[in-house]
């Protein structure tokens, strides 16, 4: 059984279906060249409405976004800022020290076990994201709907602590396979369960969560 993230959310209807169906968080992106990309006001609303329903808000993000420092010093709900970009270990650092009171994620590519002992060094993260490595030429780090070698993740303990989300290419198909070969205590979905980028298809996050959640995962 594993914790399940429901990202690249836009509509409040889409955020109070996801909330109903069992997610535990749910992200919101605000990566402009995301096709699930919300502005400002969007995101401090679906983040407000996400804290009154009882499920964690997570703000999907890079550091170049201008507005990021003003939406987390605004927004009070917000439960964690995953940082999607390429953040170097000092950055990440800085931003935790910016703001201490909110949880920092720093997500990570990810193709083999040598890629993971980059993560070392990010020792200013709260948790991680590991996700598949973008393709050549992608114009965003994330929501490409890849997968990877899941096993590569069994047994992962980084800074004395195990909390880290499985992301990329998860579908309700999968989800249970994958959670039994990383051992992921979270797991993070966005294409998976759409209709089109930034709609999500109700059928499959009900069938994406009660997968994840199966004791056999």
């Amino acid at each position: 059984m594993a914790s399940v993230k429901i990202c690249g959310i836009t509509s409040e209807s889409d955020l109070e279906m996801a909330v109903e169906a069992g997610a535990d968080m749910v992200g919101f992106v605000i990566v402009e060249t995301s096709p699930r990309f919300v502005d400002f006001e969007h995101a401090q609303a679906l983040i407000r409405r996400a804290a009154e329903l009882g499920a964690e808000p997570w703000v999907v993000a890079t550091m170049a976004i201008p507005w990021l420092d003003r939406l987390v010093d605004e927004t009070g709900e917000i439960g964690a800022v995953q940082l999607h970009g390429k953040e170097s270990p000092g950055r990440v650092a800085e931003f935790a020290r910016k703001h201490p009171l909110v949880p920092v994620i720093k997500a990570m590519g990810v193709s083999s076990k040598r890629d993971l002992a980059d993560a070392e060094a990010f020792d200013a993260a709260d948790a991680f994201l590991f996700d598949a490595k973008p393709p050549a030429g992608a114009d965003r780090e994330g929501g490409h709907g890849r997968t990877f070698d899941w096993s590569i993740l069994k047994g992962f303990r980084i800074h004395d602590h195990e909390d880290w989300t499985l992301s990329g290419g998860l579908t309700p198909e999968n989800v249970a396979e994958a959670i039994a070969k990383s051992g992921a205590p979270a797991v993070d979905v966005s294409s998976g369960v759409e209709k089109s980028p930034g709609v999500k298809d109700p059928a499959k996050v009900r069938a994406f969560i009660a997968a994840a959640k199966a004791d056999e995962a």
